[in-house]
């Protein structure tokens, strides 16, 4: 059973960072441990919220006791993803480095939460250029959208091939895997593309009607989570599109707004529907 450390955003109500990617991660049969880099009442896509980032020194503070607990050996990925605040980004390569300490073999994943095509930045300052001048180059799998790939590379992407090559070039900085979300680059159709070691696969689903906050934090989740679990990259890939698809089906169906994992907590484990992979 995989140990995983997540390490982002949590709110009282909803599902986005940690209550969007924890639930995934225990479903698929990860053991699983959370720090918290902010706590709202609600996501922010409300307009709306209360609650603040928790300190940098607190984050810190939590991890030295589970560290003192003498387990870390037994953690084999920590996860990141939304930073409340530039200052906990040194604490977290900290916490990165320990584990890995602790266990050579721990992967480090991380989603590098800066913003997004539309809403444009929703960090604040400094953030990003913590994940472009170190973060980047610890990670041994990042899962930027296409907004951030864009900014982290300096490249425009406007089509599949522009998602790889820019994908090839972050991964000369240090990640031995890339995953691309949200890459919208049709009027009927949206893409994934994945990028490692055996080659650059995409893909492809249709479009559906609904903008699903925390979708990037669950698809990062349950790419780590069959990783971990022995699927190779392009199976991972196709599995995680076809879970999530299912996902915002269920919200779709549901009219409330948030990720359905609960109600479609079996397509977590075993999607009925499948989507072929194509390698670029």
């Amino acid at each position: 059973m995989p140990t995983v450390l997540s390490i982002q955003s949590w709110v009282a109500c909803g599902n986005v960072g940690n209550t969007a990617a924890l639930f995934p991660l225990q479903r698929l049969g990860c053991e699983t441990w959370s720090l918290n880099t902010v706590a709202f009442s609600n996501h922010t896509g409300y307009g709306k919220w209360r609650g603040a980032a928790v300190p940098a020194e607190e984050i810190a503070n939590l991890f030295e006791g589970i560290a003192e607990l003498g387990i870390l050996p037994r953690c084999d990925a920590v996860l990141s993803g939304y930073l409340g605040e530039a200052d906990a980004g040194p604490v977290l390569l900290d916490i990165v480095a320990r584990v890995k300490q602790a266990n050579p073999r721990a992967l480090f994943a991380c989603d590098p939460v800066m913003g997004d095509v539309g809403p444009g930045w929703y960090v604040r300052a400094g953030v990003p250029e913590f994940y472009r001048d170190r973060a980047i180059a610890a990670a041994d799998i990042v899962t930027p959208n296409r907004f951030e790939l864009e900014w982290l590379t300096g490249r425009a992407v406007t089509t599949l091939a522009d998602a790889g090559s820019a994908a090839a070039v972050l991964r000369q900085q240090g990640p031995g895997i890339v995953l691309v979300t949200s890459l919208d680059l049709a009027d009927d159709g949206i893409a994934v593309v994945a990028a490692g070691s055996d080659g650059v696969w995409a893909v492809e689903t249709p479009r559906l009607p609904i903008e699903a906050t925390g979708c990037g934090d669950a698809v990062a989740a349950l790419f780590l989570a069959w990783l971990l679990r022995g699927k190779p990259l392009p199976e991972a890939l196709a599995t995680t599109i076809a879970a999530i698809y299912s996902v915002i089906e269920a919200t779709m169906r549901s009219g409330n707004g948030e990720l359905a994992l609960v109600a479609a907590q079996d397509e977590l484990v075993s999607p009925k529907r499948s989507f072929l992979p194509q390698q670029l």
